[in-house]
C-alpha cells in the first residue's frame, strides 16, 4: 500500500461547483489536489506535468473522460484513473474499464468517503458501488451473444483483433463506431477488414460474413 503521505490527485470536470465539492472533501482527507481541469485535454495535460497518484474524470465532459483515461492509462499506466460520473449506462462502465479505469463512482458517491476509497484504490482495490460489480459479474455469467458463429476453419485464420473487428461490424455498427468503441481509428478498422478479406480470400465484408458464419 501507498504510505500515509500526502497523496496527490487531479480532476477533471466542466462542472466547477461539483470540482469545488470533491475538491474540499479530499483537502479535508489530506490529499493535494494538484490540478484541475474541465475538458479531457486539460486532464491528459495535468496528469503529465504533476504525475499524481490519481486521476479523477467525469466522462461527460469536453472531449470525453474515456478518451482521457485510454491516454493516461496508455502514457502513464503507473497512475490509477478513477472516473466519478452521473452515468450508471452499462456502455460507459464498459468502455472506461476498458480504457484503463480501475475505479468507476457515481457522483451520489458521499464526498467525504472518496478518501478512503481513493486509498484503497491504490492499495490495490476497485473503486465500484456493490450495483455496478453486479452488473459485472452479470454480464460475465450472461451467455455471449454473438451475431457470428465460431466456425473453426475460418476464425482460426484470424487474429483475436480482426475476429472482434468483423464481430462488431455484423452487428450493423459503422466502421467509425467500431473505431470509437475499440478505441482506434476508422484507418485502423479498414486494415483489419482488408486483411481479413485477404486471409478468407474473398472480395467483401458480405463474403466474409458468410464465410465466418455457420
Amino acid at each position: 500500500m501507498v504510505e500515509q503521505q500526502r497523496l496527490r490527485v487531479v480532476m477533471a470536470d466542466d462542472h466547477a461547483r461539483i470540482r469545488g465539492k470533491v475538491r474540499q472533501a479530499l483537502e479535508a482527507g489530506g490529499w493535494e489536489v494538484c490540478g484541475e481541469g474541465a475538458t479531457a485535454t486539460e486532464a491528459v495535460e495535468l496528469a503529465l506535468k504533476h504525475r499524481p497518484h490519481v486521476v479523477l474524470l467525469d466522462i461527460h465532459m469536453p472531449g470525453n473522460g474515456i478518451s482521457a483515461a485510454q491516454e493516461i492509462s496508455r502514457t502513464l499506466p503507473e497512475i490509477a484513473v478513477v472516473m466519478l460520473t452521473q452515468s450508471a449506462d452499462d456502455e460507459d462502465l464498459f468502455d472506461s474499464l476498458r480504457a484503463g479505469a480501475i475505479g468507476y463512482l457515481l457522483k451520489t458517491t458521499d464526498p467525504l468517503t472518496l478518501t478512503d476509497v481513493l486509498r484503497r484504490v491504490l492499495a490495490g482495490e476497485a473503486a465500484m458501488s456493490p450495483t455496478l460489480v453486479t452488473r459485472i459479474l452479470q454480464e460475465f455469467k450472461a451467455p455471449a451473444r454473438r451475431v457470428l458463429n465460431w466456425k473453426p476453419a475460418a476464425v482460426a485464420k484470424l487474429s483475436a483483433r480482426e475476429w472482434e473487428v468483423m464481430e462488431l461490424l455484423a452487428t450493423g455498427l459503422s466502421t467509425e463506431d467500431v473505431a470509437k468503441k475499440l478505441f482506434v481509428s476508422p484507418t485502423t478498422v479498414r486494415v483489419h477488414v482488408s486483411a481479413v478479406l485477404r486471409k478468407l480470400r474473398v472480395k467483401d465484408r458480405e463474403s466474409a460474413f458468410r464465410m465466418l458464419r455457420e
